[in-house]
Order: structure tokens, then C-alpha cells, then sequence
């Protein structure tokens, strides 16, 4: 059933261990439940109080969900743009957006997880000029332009992707700074914020969005509890949403100015998708 707000579900990250064919499974699941698209995270290590935990690659994920799915569009949230060389990124998108007939949505971001980024070899310092200049090339690049970029941080010289991409995907920023926003907003399609970005309410979104531009769609992480579960280390002190208020707190969302509710449910498996889309596909459209 079309609906006013699109809604979408993020498959599992490091709540646990997840083979690939539980993840192939909910992404059917969550396509046959009717979401209108599915998530990955983009991280490569966590150090905490839990201990180490660590997650597949989300660009090799989001390649393979592309081929076992047929209608949801699918991306990541976010790709961190710290992570890979930007016309590498650029190509890759690429080539995920053709696996999937066109369905990607490239959510970027500069990324914040220090660990990570130590871990692996990679520089935390000046994350948002380096955003900046890796964003330029991976956008141009998208959008067929041949590119040649002398910076700081990023180079390439006459860079191209070959074959052509069929089109640019749709790019969404996952960021509430006032620097972040302002290198792009301009040139993206949808800002998302984290719940606990805006305190996980409508009213939370409501103030949060004033900032963003008419013309740029609004897109909310909601974070759901349906019990049995434990709790995500980021969602201390965020109200979360219960079963029995999803499809309310989706209303109050829609009225609050979202186009888009992507949610991050507690436990994440088959069953709590099929729980969670027996209140989506119950919405008006």
C-alpha cells in the first residue's frame, strides 16, 4: 500500500553474529512485509564495555542483497566517507546501484567512531574537510562527470567511471552539524538524522529539521523496543518506541514534516520484522 511516509528497517550490525543467510532471509522478509527499504551500517570495529564486536563489510552486504531482492531500495546508513578512496567509493556505488536496477540510495557521512579508524590505518584528524573533498569527486564521478581534483587530502586526476553509470543515485547526508550541513545540503537529496540526534520523538524532529532546506527530503531513525532484547549502547537515555505506539509515533512523525522513518528495532531478527510490518502494512496510504 503506497503510503505518504516511506519506511524502511535496518537489518542487524553488531547486536549479534549474523550469517548471510539470515541476512538474505530478513531482507525477504522485509520486502514481502511491504518496508519500502532496507539498511546496513557502515563500520568495520567497536571497543567497548561490551567488548569487541565487529560487522561484515557493508558495501559487499549491500551487493548481495541487491541480487536477492527485487523491489526495496537499499543503502547504507551511512557510508563513512573516511573509510575508502572517494573514486573508489564512487565506483563502487556504481556498480551496487546496477546489481540493483537502480534502487541504491548513497547515505554518506565523515564518520565518528575513533576506534575504528585506528584500528584500521586510517586518519580520524580534519573528518570533515576530508568529507568535503572526498564528497566533491564521489558526487561528480555519479553524476558522469570526468574529474580531475587536486586537494589536501584527496586527489585524482582525470578520473572517469567506465561503464557510465545509468543515472545518479539519490544522495543522502546522515549529519546535524552546521558545517557538514552546509557542504551538502546543496547537493543532496535526503538529510537523515539518528534518534539520538533528536531524542528519538516527534517533536525532537520537529525542531532538529528546522534547519534543513524545502527541497531536501527529512528522514528519521526511530528506534523501536519490542522486548527480549538488550538494549543498543547508543540508545541510553533515548525514549524508545514500543510496539503498540509504532504506528502513532509514525503519524506524529509525518505531521512533524518526516518523508521518511527508517526504523533500527531491538531485538532485530525475521520475527521482529514480520512483527513490525504487520503495523506498517495497517497504515493508511
Amino acid at each position: 500500500m503506497p503510503r505518504s511516509l516511506r519506511i524502511g528497517i535496518q537489518l542487524p550490525e553488531v547486536e549479534r553474529e549474523v550469517p548471510w543467510a539470515e541476512y538474505a532471509a530478513m531482507a525477504a522478509s522485509a520486502e514481502e512485509a511491504g518496508f519500502d527499504s532496507i539498511w546496513v551500517g557502515d563500520h568495520y570495529l567497536y571497543r567497548d564495555e561490551r567488548g569487541e564486536r565487529g560487522p561484515w563489510e557493508g558495501w559487499s552486504l549491500l551487493a548481495a542483497l541487491a541480487a536477492v531482492t527485487r523491489r526495496v531500495k537499499l543503502g547504507p546508513l551511512v557510508a563513512c566517507l573516511g573509510f575508502r578512496a572517494p573514486a573508489v567509493l564512487a565506483k563502487t556505488a556504481a556498480t551496487v546501484d546496477e546489481i540493483s536496477g537502480g534502487r541504491l540510495v548513497l547515505g554518506v557521512g565523515a564518520g565518528w567512531n575513533e576506534v575504528e579508524y585506528r584500528a584500521f590505518g586510517l586518519p580520524f584528524d580534519h573528518r570533515v574537510s576530508r568529507f568535503e573533498e572526498s564528497f566533491e569527486i564521489v558526487r561528480r564521478l555519479l553524476s558522469g562527470e570526468r574529474v580531475t581534483v587536486s586537494g589536501r587530502y584527496h586527489s585524482v586526476e582525470d578520473a572517469v567511471l567506465l561503464p557510465a553509470p545509468r543515472r545518479r543515485p539519490p544522495l543522502m547526508v546522515g549529519a546535524n552539524g552546521p558545517r557538514m550541513l552546509s557542504i551538502a545540503l546543496p547537493h543532496v537529496d535526503v538529510w537523515n538524522t539518528w534518534f539520538d540526534g533528536y531524542g528519538n520523538t516527534p517533536e525532537g524532529f520537529a525542531a532538529r529539521s528546522t534547519a534543513i532546506p524545502t527541497g531536501v527530503e527529512k528522514s528519521a531513525c526511530v528506534y523501536v523496543e519490542l522486548g527480549g532484547g538488550e538494549s543498543r549502547t547508543n540508545a541510553r537515555g533515548v525514549p524508545p518506541v514500543p510496539l503498540e505506539r509504532i504506528a502513532s509515533h509514525l503519524r506524529e512523525l509525518a505531521e512533524a514534516g518526516a518523508d521518511e522513518a527508517i526504523l533500527v528495532v531491538n531485538p532485530i531478527d525475521e520475527r521482529s520484522i514480520r512483527m513490525v510490518g504487520e503495523v506498517v502494512a495497517e497504515l493508511p496510504g
